[in-house]
């Protein structure tokens, strides 16, 4: 006989995403080693990011500055381990706000809040869920804000989000 044992580190269903629930993620810092091996993957070769001569004599911006896609590549880490395993199907769209820069050494976590929530017309055993991500740095200052309206599975694929 096999013993059942739970699987922890799924992702959140539909019904677990009801209008207005917020949460947060761990933090993660940005290491400099992150963001030299982002810029040669994605081949981001803009001198604010490669040049730290350039940076100190000419750019409004002064420190080892992290590129926004990074930041918002890093958030979405963070909310996938914590929600979207297994039940996340589909990011369908989003508007995103870089706030203020992120360093090297900044430690960022995201605060998540569902502001639409409505099952799919088209596909059965699926919910259409908007958050607010808010990105923030360790001093509490919000570096970044995205609102992504993802297709996220419904609980045994049955509907019963009311």
């Amino acid at each position: 006989m096999t013993e059942s044992i739970e699987l922890l580190g799924l992702g959140l269903n539909f019904e677990d995403l009801p209008l207005g629930r917020k949460f947060r993620t761990v933090g993660r810092t940005i290491q400099d080693a992150d963001i030299c091996a982002f810029i040669n993957v994605i081949h981001m070769t803009e001198v604010l990011f490669t040049d730290m001569e350039f940076v100190k004599s000419s750019s409004d911006i002064k420190g080892r500055v992290a590129p926004g896609s990074l930041v918002y590549c890093m958030a979405e880490g963070l909310l996938v381990q914590a929600t979207m395993q297994h039940t996340g199907l589909a990011f369908l769209n989003m508007e995103l706000d870089i706030e203020r820069p992120a360093f090297a050494g900044d430690t960022l976590h995201v605060e998540c809040e569902v502001i639409e929530a409505r099952l799919s017309k088209s596909r059965p055993g699926r919910g259409l869920v908007r958050t607010r991500n808010r990105v923030l740095n360790q001093k509490g200052e919000v570096v970044l804000t995205y609102t992504p309206l993802r297709m996220i599975k419904c609980r045994d694929g049955a509907a019963r989000h009311g």
